[in-house]
């Protein structure tokens, strides 16, 4: 939306404006803004593996749920996502 503080700036997705808007130096959440990133952005910026992924569950879900119904499930996957990598980072691989 234009002229939203947390909207789209310049090469950054609405995603990325939150913690940069409120300069949050959480490293998890800053790799979760580069999953998005390339979930909606096809500029490059973003070499996350998992955007493709999750790119699909999200617009899977859009295919079959309306915005405020759709916004349930998103919840979890996006905690479990950042809980995943909350314990993969400091181990530099893959949770056991």
């Amino acid at each position: 939306m234009r002229g939203a503080r947390l909207s789209r700036h310049g090469p950054d997705c609405s995603f990325e404006a939150i913690p940069r808007r409120y300069e949050l130096t959480d490293p998890v959440l800053w790799k979760l803004a580069r999953i998005v990133h390339g979930t909606g952005l096809d500029d490059g910026r973003s070499d996350a593996p998992e955007a493709p992924g999750l790119d699909v569950v999200l617009r899977g879900l859009s295919m079959v749920c309306d915005d405020e119904r759709g916004l349930e499930p998103t919840g979890p996957v996006f905690d479990g996502l950042y809980e995943y990598f909350r314990r993969a980072l400091p181990q530099g691989r893959e949770p056991a």
